[in-house]
């Protein structure tokens, strides 16, 4: 199936746009530019095909996330940079999608190569599948299979990405991968995600880029948990090993509240989100607050974005991070502080805006992350922060600047 001029200028003009914006490595660029992303999205308009946004390909009638989707183009040209993909590379993929990354993947690997990808749904494995046949990439292996088994009989892989949102690294996951090759995922701890970049070094895997991100979850892994607070309008999502008790904070937002403020500003179009993954780096405390519409009605304070605010809890209090336009200043013009409820609700707005000070001495800075298998000793433990999941032990630390 050939293309057509209009529909090429569609694709460079897209690819155009994310060079803009985040230059890529030549190869990258390259597939982006070679792969027909509408032959992966039959019956979508050229045009919305090739519109750097993520396209739903199977809905989730049981929640509010599709079962599957398009990742917007711009997060996959970003992953695949992270990837760092070699010629002759063996790769495996988690989350076959609509074969779309598979594809590119397998511009990346080249003729020496091998691209396998796998999916637990088989209507999304038979659609990458069909796709994958249409745009001309038959070789490209499509497996019907949990993702947190991987496919050890292809194992060793020299990559291993992940395109569904993860909690832990499963063990078989290590396993498969070749030691010095690399593992590119979507990582969600203490109510964020990134995408993380590893490199495994024996039974080390050691980051070396973190950039945020937000993918449909992996079926399997419930290692988040969600409480309902204020007659279900307010939600806390929070990990498992976070005593986060539902009867302890039932009448929290019954209390005085407690507004701090800190020194720092953004302007409108300036992230704040790595005051979140600061937070993550030192407090046990930190997980994500959803204030829906009704609850802002009744009163409850707006956090700095009602969808997704850093949130620390501690028994029958908690604070979130809040924003405030400030005109005196129209370059940043928004202040941020922290909203405090409960009877230590004031002390944890303290240290919600200690961790807003110290992301915003080094606003660009991320933590190294080094996660270890979860029976790994504490006295092995490289300096930092560590999180205990169910297969790994996340290390979390920012490099310490000399005085």
């Amino acid at each position: 199936m050939n293309s057509t001029p209009a529909v090429d200028d569609l694709r460079n003009q897209l690819v155009d746009q994310i060079v803009a914006e985040r230059p890529l490595p030549a190869a990258v660029e390259r597939a982006l530019r070679t792969v027909r992303r509408e032959l992966h999205l039959p019956g979508l308009d050229p045009a919305d095909a090739y519109a750097d946004k993520a396209v739903s390909i199977k809905e989730n009638p049981n929640g509010p996330l599709p079962l599957s989707c398009a990742s917007v183009p711009t997060t996959v040209a970003m992953m695949l940079a992270q990837l760092d993909v070699q010629p002759g590379d063996h790769v495996l993929e988690i989350g076959a999608g609509t074969g779309y990354n598979a594809a590119l993947l397998s511009e990346l690997v080249g003729p020496d190569g091998q691209v396998t990808t796998i999916d637990i749904d088989s209507d999304v494995a038979l659609h990458a599948r069909d796709a994958l046949n249409r745009a001309g990439y038959e070789h490209v292996r499509v497996m019907e299979r949990d993702g947190l088994k991987g496919a050890p009989e292809h194992a060793p892989y020299d990559r291993i990405v992940a395109t569904v949102g993860v909690w832990d690294v499963p063990a078989t996951w290590w396993q498969q991968l070749d030691d010095g090759g690399r593992l590119v995922l979507p990582l969600r701890w203490r109510g964020q995600t990134r995408s993380v970049a590893l490199t495994r070094h024996s039974n080390t895997l050691v980051s070396d880029d973190m950039e945020l991100c937000g993918f449909v979850p992996i079926v399997g892994q419930e290692g988040e948990r969600t409480i309902e607070l204020a007659n279900g309008t307010v939600r806390l999502h929070h990990d498992r090993d976070q005593p986060v008790d539902p009867d302890l904070l039932g009448d929290v937002f019954s209390t005085p509240l407690t507004e701090l403020w800190s020194d720092a500003r953004v302007g409108s179009q300036e992230t704040f989100d790595g005051i979140w993954l600061r937070a993550t780096a030192s407090d046990d405390t930190v997980c994500r607050i959803e204030v829906t519409g009704q609850a802002l009605e009744d009163g409850v304070r707006r956090p700095a974005i009602p969808g997704r605010s850093p949130a620390l809890v501690s028994g029958n209090s908690l604070a979130y991070l809040i924003a405030e336009r400030d005109n005196a200043d129209p370059v940043q013009p928004a202040r941020l502080g922290a909203a405090g409820y409960g009877p230590d609700g004031s002390d944890l707005a303290r240290s919600l805006v200690a961790h807003i000070s110290a992301w915003s001495t080094d606003r660009t800075a991320v933590p190294g992350m080094a996660i270890h298998p979860a029976a790994t000793l504490l006295d092995d433990l490289p300096t930092g922060h560590d999180i205990l999941k169910e297969d790994s032990r996340i290390v979390l630390a920012y490099e310490q600047k000399p005085e």
